[in-house]
């Protein structure tokens, strides 16, 4: 959480301003805890911009002195457009004595949105949905975005020149990779116009003729690492997936279950995933490898979901990718006895719904059966919140005002 870790981070004052600009889930209880922690007769402004929903409740009498917006995620709205400009007036006429404190985390690349030169908000939007309908993983998803950015991809880095630049970011990104992360405002960016052109057509995303020429040019060519720019910018994750998988595990094994975490940075389609994660739990159960029971297997990731074209056909139904994991891992499992899971976004909205994620437990499949509801239909049409919500088995927390991605526990007894 924002308030219990930025502290050791936070540099002194500066002879200047101090400008804190930022966007993601997390980025409104990041503003908060810099203005707890900040000294109160030391100037600070700024402005920041989080998800709908994701900023956290306040005193009537604490003193408000970084404005917070609120827009769209993940498809761009305009209230994400209008927050971009008002972040790049935050720091215009900045001189080295100032500093600019950039917080960033997962949900930045959404709702940070300025379309590149000459492209309109409608045309970021339409490309951003096929993106996502087409299970691009999400370095793919921002190497485009960074492309098409007025922004992303190191160009917030630029408009900061010359005060000095500290962005401090709770990562949600496969190896916190800080060029992924809110496709990277204020990093260089290793990613090519070439590169994000080929990812559109793998993908079968169409571009207009004109966005298509700038790219095959390089006219939309981002900054890359070793450019000037960066002379006076840091960049540090002062959060990341495998603490919170750690820390779970440290509470498992404190309540005497072993604990294993398969890794922080697991890719791939939901549903796959869950198959190799069900088939760990079901070796387990068989023949007590790779682990002996009782334990609990542990992962983070950003898995992905590709839109069949069944789905499209037959109507698609409501989820996330936490939830599919859940279905998936569901009828692979096949009503075993001994296995139990979860999986969420720490973020507390697995996809667009009002849900983390959802449960698995050894009756799933014979519960659902007797409400009517196939697995195997639901799979078909994506629809994690209708099969698991009449089950009542979603997980509900809440916006948790942080992201550290997705998170999945797998308990064999």
């Amino acid at each position: 959480m924002p308030a219990h870790i930025l502290s050791p981070h936070l540099p002194p004052p500066p002879a200047g301003r101090t400008i804190v600009i930022g966007a993601g889930k997390a980025a409104a209880a990041m503003a908060h805890a810099v203005e707890a922690l900040w000294p109160p007769d030391a100037p600070l402004t700024g402005v920041v911009v989080t998800r709908y929903g994701h900023v956290p409740p306040v005193s009537a009498t604490q003193r408000r002195r970084i404005a917070v917006l609120e827009a769209a995620h993940p498809v761009p709205d305009a209230a994400g457009l209008e927050a971009s400009r008002r972040i790049l007036q935050c720091v215009q006429g900045l001189v080295p004595d100032d500093l600019v404190l950039c917080l960033l985390s997962g949900g930045a690349s959404a709702l940070m949105t300025l379309p590149a030169h000459g492209m309109s908000l409608e045309e970021k939007q339409r490309i951003t949905h096929e993106l996502l309908l087409s299970g691009a993983r999400i370095e793919e998803m921002n190497c485009v975005r960074k492309h098409l950015s007025g922004i992303k991809g190191g160009r917030l880095a630029r408009a900061c020149r010359p005060a000095r630049l500290l962005t401090l970011a709770i990562s949600d990104v496969p190896q916190d990779d800080l060029a992924v992360l809110g496709s990277g405002p204020t990093v260089g960016d290793p990613s090519t116009c070439a590169q994000a052109l080929g990812i559109l057509d793998r993908q079968g995303v169409s571009v207009p003729q004109y966005l298509r020429a700038a790219l095959e040019s390089g006219a939309l060519e981002s900054p890359k690492p070793d450019a000037g720019v960066f002379a006076n910018a840091e960049a540090r994750v002062i959060a990341a997936p495998w603490q919170s998988l750690e820390a779970a595990a440290q509470f498992s094994r404190q309540c005497g279950v072993s604990a294993h975490v398969l890794g922080d940075a697991i890719e791939g389609e939901s549903r796959e995933v869950a198959r190799v994660h069900a088939g760990i739990a079901l070796s387990v159960t068989q023949r007590s490898q790779p682990f002996e029971a009782p334990c609990l297997l542990l992962s983070g990731g950003e898995t992905t979901v590709s839109v069949s074209a069944r789905a499209r056909q037959i109507g698609l139904g409501r989820g996330g990718r936490a939830g599919e994991f859940c279905m998936g891992l569901a009828a692979a499992l096949d009503g075993n006895g001994r296995i139990w899971a979860l999986a969420a976004d720490t973020d507390g909205i697995d996809g667009v719904e009002e849900n983390a994620g959802a449960i698995v437990t050894p009756d799933t499949l014979s519960r659902a059966q007797a409400l009517g509801l196939s697995i195997g239909e639901s799979l078909d049409r994506h629809d994690a919140h209708g099969f698991f919500g009449p089950l009542g088995d979603l997980v509900v927390t809440g916006p948790t005002y942080t992201n550290v991605n997705d998170f999945r526990a797998v308990l064999v007894l």
